[in-house]
């Protein structure tokens, strides 16, 4: 059975997800799991697509210090207990600058470049390269893909990628990116099967998570975004000065903070509402106009409270949810009598990294998730 390997890799952990190819191309997931606590506590946990459990192993610290430690150990585990061999491995890569603005195989060149960029984004790429580095040094032969985050948002125009900086420092690569571009793409691909009626209009998607962002779709591409990878906006919070509209942190658990009597995770949550009303507006205007919205990620997929706090401060654009929908978490939450309807839609980043990994192998388009 020829199989595709995943990975997503963290500063702290190690993501991956095993999918199998069918006999028609689709891909079929079969297992997932992480190495999390890397050089703190470091753990393998893994689950069969169905749930049943796979490992729950502990390890001692000395030996995952590091994410290139973390791949050698899961390569090993899937490779020699699960027999395991992918014909192919995709990669979630954070940026890809100018020079990438699709899928491509990796390949000693290509590494050269993007460890080159990892001055535009030194908290995560860094990480994103480790795995690549050790596969490319131990599984030379076997084919990898980088999926970048960055590339979903090249369609834009020039003026939306533009800052106001000397044009010295644009040409050199300082400009909005945008970011969660796998998890927009998704959404844009799935769109014509869900809600065929808005796919093609124009649509904001709220990202909301542990890292959450926005971003305005006309036509099924990337018009404009709040993650930005600038100096001046799109930056972490707690990291360094600037706005917060991009990995937008509302860094505890959201059900910590709603069941929280202290008045900071009020205001927290308050905060966070605010901020997805004032980019709502802002990618409103720059859609000249809006036709949906679509709540995404952990957050927005799974808070039926956020999500109505945030439809209020939408009423302006006509937006009226439909409380007992809303609840129920279904697909359209929006009332009959909103203007604006309102959808939820779970995406999901490692398919689609799996589809452009399978995609490239096969030199076809990576088509509308299943």
């Amino acid at each position: 059975m020829d199989t595709i390997l995943v990975i997503n890799a963290g500063s702290s952990d190690l993501r991956f997800q095993i999918y199998s190819v069918e006999g028609d191309g689709r891909l079929r997931q079969r297992l997932k799991g992480q190495m999390d606590g890397i050089g703190r506590c470091p753990r393998l946990r893994a689950s069969k697509a169905g749930g049943g459990p796979l490992a729950n192993r502990a390890y001692p610290v000395e030996t995952v210090p590091d994410v290139a430690a973390a791949m050698d150990i899961t390569s090993t585990w899937l490779r020699d207990e699960l027999h395991i061999n992918p014909i192919a491995v995709g990669h979630r890569v954070i940026h890809g600058c100018t020079e990438h603005d699709r899928p491509v195989l990796i390949d000693h060149e290509v590494l050269a470049c993007l460890e080159r960029l990892t001055a535009l984004a030194p908290f995560d790429l860094p990480h994103n390269l480790a795995p690549i580095r050790s596969i490319l040094a131990n599984f030379l032969a076997l084919p990898q893909v980088a999926c970048f985050d960055t590339a979903f948002h090249r369609t834009r125009a020039a003026v939306a990628d533009d800052c106001a900086i000397p044009r010295q420092l644009y040409a050199e690569g300082v400009r909005r990116y945008g970011s969660h571009g796998l998890t927009y793409e998704y959404i844009a691909k799935a769109l014509p099967r869900i809600a065929p009626e808005i796919a093609m209009r124009r649509v904001i998607v709220a990202r909301l998570g542990s890292e959450a962002s926005m971003c305005a779709l006309s036509g099924g591409l990337s018009v404009e975004s709040t993650m930005a990878f600038t100096a001046l906006d799109g930056l972490p919070m707690g990291v360094r000065a600037g706005q917060i509209d991009p990995k937008v942190a509302v860094r505890g658990d959201m059900r910590q903070l709603k069941a929280s009597k202290d008045a900071s995770a009020k205001f927290a949550i308050d905060h966070f509402v605010y901020r997805i009303g004032l980019n709502a507006g802002m990618l409103a205007a720059a859609l000249q106009g809006l036709d949906a919205f679509v709540f995404t990620a952990e957050v927005g997929d799974n808070s039926a409270l956020l999500r109505s706090r945030v439809a209020e401060q939408l009423a302006w654009l006509g937006v009226k949810l439909d409380a007992k929908e809303n609840a129920l978490q279904s697909r359209l939450i929006s009332s009959p009598a909103s203007r604006i309807p309102v959808y939820v839609v779970p995406s999901d980043e490692d398919i689609m990294i799996a589809r452009h990994t399978l995609a490239l192998l096969m030199n076809r388009s990576p088509g509308a998730p299943s």
